[in-house]
């Protein structure tokens, strides 16, 4: 039974895993953002460690498939070790459940943050969208709403 679950975490299958996986944690932060089950299962090392352990075993199948890790390291020596390195499927894989952790650990504290200032949820629900696609843009965005709730320009926390 292991040997036909491990052969159906094709990097495939868990693309398409990870981008469903995490749809719900995003429904939570945007539609109830102050709940109980919110603060556990967004707010909570739960969906970092989940990530983690898929991030890990990306990382054992690149090996097991000799993909050249130490390859990692010169991406930033130019873009075209970037592109090279984004070739290859399993650092694609990694990279994009970088991206898709980091956002959801912005969106998380965009949501704790919003409530500290009292900003509106639908003006924090647009923030979060807007972060689900494009980080940066949507934390700028947020930070606009933010600096005009909280009557205060502010650069750090």
């Amino acid at each position: 039974m292991l040997i036909q679950f491990e052969e159906y975490l094709t990097f495939e299958n868990i693309y398409l895993w990870v981008n469903f996986a995490v749809l719900p944690f995003w429904l939570l932060l945007i539609i109830i953002p102050n709940s109980k089950i919110t603060q556990f299962f967004v707010n909570s090392v739960i969906m970092p460690l989940i990530l983690g352990v898929v991030y890990a075993y990306i990382i054992y199948q690149a090996f097991l498939l000799d993909d050249p890790v130490s390859d990692i390291f010169k991406l930033y020596l130019n873009l075209d070790n970037l592109y090279t390195i984004f070739a290859t499927e399993s650092f694609l894989l990694v990279f994009w459940i970088h991206f898709v952790a980091l956002n959801l650990f912005l969106a998380s504290w965009i949501s704790r943050d919003a409530f500290k200032y009292n900003i509106p949820r639908k003006l924090t629900g647009i923030s979060l969208i807007i972060v689900y696609f494009t980080g940066p843009i949507g934390l700028i965005l947020y930070w606009l709403f933010r600096t005009f709730y909280a009557k205060r320009f502010s650069l750090h926390d």
